[in-house]
């Protein structure tokens, strides 16, 4: 049987506001977040995503009062990432209404944390974001994946995109998924907000590798690009914010495009 193909926007969220930017920086307005996430849940997403993009760098948790008005409007699956740094984080935010937690420079800090989450709220609740950037130097010991601009590795980044870490994407998928994670949010840095299209060679890599689920992330500036990290990049979902924020596509104008081209999808 195949299983249909997600559609998930994400709310990146900074000061009680949903922000995007370019390559993680140059943020601007987008909305207010409970109001995104009532337009979604009508329009027909899969799930939704919501990032508080600033909290791991701050140092700070998540904000649960904003976690709670937007789990009000939503009854699709939602997830929350942003300043998860311990099990009891967790815990706060799925009884503020998330059914999934992501985990990103906590998890690279003490990688046990995937385990203990997964342990305790089962995997479906872990989800491990990785945000990946191409490294075209420092190649020893590394995973090389050829590119249209020649072969690089993927280097994961934390702190909301703001320090280099020096790990190999690939191998740090594979080693979430055996610590538990039930899930995969794949961010490509270097396509994030251009919408120019997914970054096919970093999903593949990763999905093609593992048996489960990658959600690809950064990029998304029309239908045809879904449809590209579907077919080429073998993607289990794909996410996206500016492409739906703004009103450039709909979600239910891209499961459309998507189901008349063969996708699997939730009409």
């Amino acid at each position: 049987m195949v299983l249909a193909r997600r559609i998930i926007p994400c709310l990146d969220v900074k000061g009680g506001r949903v922000v995007k930017g370019t390559h993680f920086v140059n943020l601007r307005d987008a909305g207010d977040p409970a109001e995104l996430a009532q337009r979604y849940n009508e329009d027909g997403a899969d799930e939704l995503v919501f990032l508080d993009i600033t909290a791991s760098h701050e140092g700070r948790s998540t904000m649960t009062d904003m976690v709670m008005a937007v789990a009000k409007e939503l009854d699709i699956p939602f997830t929350v990432g942003g300043g998860i740094r311990s099990l009891e984080d967790a815990r706060r935010i799925l009884l503020s209404g998330a059914d999934k937690t992501s985990v990103n420079t906590a998890a690279i800090a003490d990688p046990g944390l995937i385990s203990e989450i997964s342990d305790t709220f089962g995997r479906q609740c872990a989800v491990v974001a990785i945000d990946a950037k191409r490294n075209y130097e420092n190649y020893d010991g590394r995973t090389m994946v050829d590119t249209p601009s020649g072969p690089c590795w993927f280097e994961v980044y934390s702190h909301g995109g703001r320090k280099a870490t020096g790990i190999d994407a690939l191998r740090w998928a594979e080693r979430s998924k055996d610590l538990g994670a039930g899930e995969l949010l794949v961010t490509s840095m270097d396509r994030d907000g251009t919408k120019n299209g997914f970054d096919i060679e970093l999903t593949r890599s990763i999905s093609g590798n593992l048996s489960i689920p990658v959600i690809a992330s950064g990029g998304a500036g029309k239908p045809e690009h879904f449809l590209e990290v579907f077919e080429e990049g073998r993607a289990d979902a794909a996410l996206a914010a500016s492409v739906f924020h703004y009103g450039n596509y709909p979600v239910s104008t891209v499961k459309r495009f998507l189901c008349d081209r063969g996708v699997e999808v939730r009409l």
